[in-house]
């Protein structure tokens, strides 16, 4: 199947990632990471739980959980492919893309795509896989030689901190049992390809 054809399924989790156009920078600088974030919030929190992120430099993950949409009677469509109501989440990472891409291009001075299209995801079909997209996602900057602890812009340092966050912390860590095997999990190098 297409993977524009396959719908994002209420109360299912995704692996979700997408990289620059042939592997470009598409975070030129900490503002971008920022930015980036923040419209993360803008179009994603209402429609999906956000479990895991890491942002690096060229490309993004993120590890999320379809919300329920409701819906009334006003809001049913009756657009059938892309535009239709079941394509909600999709179009909610596309318009997160779409303007990330503008503002990017605007203060670059550049034009065109940024990132491939469509962006890349996978349904997570087993707690085992689950735990271990979330390991994979948080090791990233490993490959920067960046310890997980000191990378700003990964949802790591919020899971295992102190601090109020937007990201499901307390179910992240349940699928651990307690924070201090969340850690030690995480020492552990992991390949998604095995799964």
């Amino acid at each position: 199947m297409q993977i524009r054809e396959e719908s994002i399924e209420c109360d299912c989790f995704y692996h979700i990632f997408n990289r620059g156009v042939n592997g470009q920078k598409i975070f030129a600088n900490n503002q971008n990471f920022e930015f980036f974030l923040a419209k993360t919030k803008l179009y994603l929190l209402d429609y999906f739980d956000v479990y895991a992120f890491c942002l690096m430099g060229n490309h993004f993950h993120f590890l999320l959980r379809a919300k329920p949409i409701i819906k009334t009677e006003k809001k049913k469509s009756t657009k059938t492919g892309l535009h239709s109501d079941e394509q909600i989440y999709s179009k909610q990472i596309g318009k997160l893309i779409s303007s990330y891409t503008q503002a990017f291009n605007k203060v670059e001075h550049r034009h065109g795509p940024l990132l491939e299209s469509p962006f890349k995801r996978k349904k997570i079909k087993s707690e085992e896989y689950l735990r271990n997209c979330l390991i994979y996602i948080h090791q990233n900057p490993l490959e920067l030689g960046v310890r997980l602890e000191d990378y700003r812009f990964s949802s790591y340092r919020a899971i295992v901190g102190n601090k109020e966050t937007d990201i499901k912390k307390d179910e992240a860590i349940e699928y651990f049992d307690t924070v201090e095997n969340f850690i030690i999990c995480h020492k552990k190098i992991v390949d998604l390809e095995e799964f």
